[in-house]
């Protein structure tokens, strides 16, 4: 990943498919329409309120309003404000519920119905494997918002679908160290997992991250993702014998059960002779802001912060408090991203034909947006690029400064190969342009 971002942007116009007329939602009017879909409900609508909130702040920037933002500090320079290949962005949205299901229904719309070049969004796993698939099928670009199961680009990976955001087996690699640095080897390990795609691939890639510093899972709960009340799920931790409680959870499940796991008071307790400690792998500020003072000393990983000193995140979160009135979180900076990456793709091929759009994402790779240099990677369109460790701070200045930055992790710590066994089976296969 050397020179990442340093290079010159690949210009696709000659590419085999920037002359191909034939695919699927050919703009033919003065606009191109952006499919944003986000979850309003349900236990991420947090998360998806902020993503629909930097959606509509980047087409803003995209179209020449505001203060451009990130299109100041990309490396790429083909956004001027002046829309994608002479077309103004519009942009149509839904509520995925939190759920594969409604997700995979309002992106089926927005394709069929309002015409989207792109779907982009999602604040789960299960919502953005059940949408990729879609759009591979229905030969539409997707750009993932929140997902952070292995398997997205592991083995349900589309050429048609790309994410900007890290994965479980980063956050394990990144967290391990730390984790023993601050409480030790030898810890004995309770799991509390989201039941479904994204906690199953956490949990098991904490577990092995951790194993190599004598750490030991000795139990691992499934808890239904519509849970409220984790009360029941916290009461057998202190009699299980473990020291350590892993909350594989995100979102509102996050801020319930560590609510519960304070109200049970574990953080006050010793066992095996060891100060009992809580980890949340997948950290957020809009988690944090939720848990409000039970963040305190927890430890857990980001894709990014606000608080970050690099030109990109300067200019996006000025930008966004601006618009809003305040910093953005992890979620908003990554569809913001999202949508950037791919107005500039397009404009870099020449045309809005997908497979042209796949050809200029492939082995891209950039700077300027927030994480430093940064590789979208050709063999399973997963970014690679820095990995945050944060910690809750324990003495916060206001309500958006609840977390502190333990540590930047390098982007070789968390780099591995395609064929990696946690990212085993399925194929990326060929990109559909929908004709």
């Amino acid at each position: 990943m050397a020179g990442a971002g340093l290079a010159m942007p690949t210009i696709f116009t000659g590419a085999s498919w920037a002359q191909t007329d034939n695919y699927r939602n050919k703009p033919t009017g003065d606009t191109v329409t952006f499919g944003f879909n986000v979850p309003l409900s349900g236990p991420y609508a947090d998360e998806g309120a902020d993503e629909l909130r930097a959606y509509e702040l980047a087409v803003e920037h995209l179209n020449g309003q505001g203060d451009g933002g990130m299109l100041n500090t990309f490396s790429s320079k083909t956004l001027d404000g002046t829309g994608i290949l002479g077309k103004k962005v519009a942009f149509v949205s839904g509520d995925t519920q939190t759920k594969a299901d409604a997700a995979r229904a309002t992106a089926k719309s927005m394709i069929e119905k309002d015409g989207a070049v792109v779907i982009t969004g999602g604040s789960s796993s299960a919502e953005a494997v059940a949408v990729q698939a879609l759009c591979q099928e229905a030969g539409i670009i997707f750009m993932a918002g929140l997902t952070h199961a292995n398997d997205t680009t592991g083995k349900d990976k589309k050429a048609n679908g790309f994410r900007h955001f890290f994965n479980c087996y980063m956050s394990g690699a990144a967290l391990a160290p730390v984790l023993a640095k601050l409480y030790g080897n030898d810890r004995r390990v309770y799991h509390l997992t989201a039941d479904y795609n994204w906690g199953w691939s956490m949990q098991s890639s904490i577990e092995n991250a951790t194993k190599a510093y004598g750490w030991e899972s000795v139990q691992n709960v499934l808890t239904p993702l519509a849970s409220t009340d984790f009360s029941s799920y916290i009461a057998p931790v202190l009699n299980s014998g473990a020291d350590v409680l892993v909350l594989n959870h995100y979102g509102g499940n996050m801020v319930n059960s560590l609510t519960n796991a304070v109200q049970f008071g574990l953080r006050d307790k010793q066992v095996n002779g060891k100060n009992f400690e809580i980890v949340v792998p997948l950290y957020s500020e809009l988690m944090a802001q939720g848990a409000g003072e039970n963040v305190r000393g927890i430890v857990g990983s980001s894709n990014w912060f606000w608080q970050l000193q690099d030109p990109g995140t300067a200019a996006f979160t000025k930008s966004f408090g601006t618009k809003y009135g305040f910093p953005p979180s992890q979620a908003a900076h990554t569809c913001y991203v999202q949508a950037l990456l791919y107005a500039d793709a397009a404009n870099r091929a020449g045309t809005f034909n997908p497979c042209a759009i796949v050809e200029a994402l492939e082995g891209f790779e950039f700077d300027g947006m927030g994480n430093g240099p940064t590789l979208y990677r050709a063999a399973d369109h997963q970014c690679f690029k820095d990995v945050l460790v944060m910690k809750g701070k324990e003495n916060p200045a206001n309500k958006y400064d609840l977390l502190e930055l333990v540590e930047v992790t390098p982007v070789a710590q968390v780099m591995y190969e395609p064929d990696n066994p946690a990212f085993a089976g399925g194929e990326l296969g060929t990109c559909n342009p929908g004709a």
